[in-house]
């Protein structure tokens, strides 16, 4: 199926920050994208007509990920982008939370691969253009959040 991008107003996606624990570190999920545009990227996805953006992202995780994700409250996303050169594809406004991700990690749909990254792992790769459309932007104030970047 063929995804048409109206270009007469912004479209929404929905994109997560999935915070991740395993037996081995604990930090959050990224994947690289197996179609254009490519490069590490968070969880997310087009918001779909007839749910709310929190069952979106709920969907979107389990998709992409196979996680399941708690939201606290998807009536408070983490913040909102609006860019209209963020996403490459067209004027794409982004609602991202942050949730809990639990179950087995495995990617799927849109992921090539699917990996935990530990906060020293984010922090290396910023700067590097590594990341698809401003997600590394996303990254950026996610980590200063937690009070790890000024």
């Amino acid at each position: 199926m063929t995804t048409i991008y109206r270009t007469d107003m912004p479209s929404v996606s929905t994109d997560l920050i999935i915070e991740y624990k395993n037996q081995e570190k604990e930090g959050i999920i990224l994947i690289a994208r197996k179609n254009p545009p490519y490069g590490l990227a968070l969880p997310g996805g087009h918001a779909e007509k007839g749910i709310s953006f929190g069952e979106n992202a709920r969907k979107e995780a389990k998709e992409e990920t196979n996680l399941e994700v708690i939201i606290e409250d998807e009536e408070k996303p983490f913040m909102v982008r609006s860019a209209p050169d963020r996403d490459p594809r067209t004027h794409m406004a982004a609602v991202v939370y942050i949730v809990r991700g639990y179950g087995e990690l495995k990617a799927g749909d849109d992921a090539k691969e699917a990996g935990l990254y530990a906060v020293e792992e984010l922090i290396s790769l910023l700067g590097k253009d590594q990341f698809a459309f401003d997600h590394e932007k996303i990254i950026r104030a996610y980590l200063k959040h937690l009070g790890l970047l000024e």
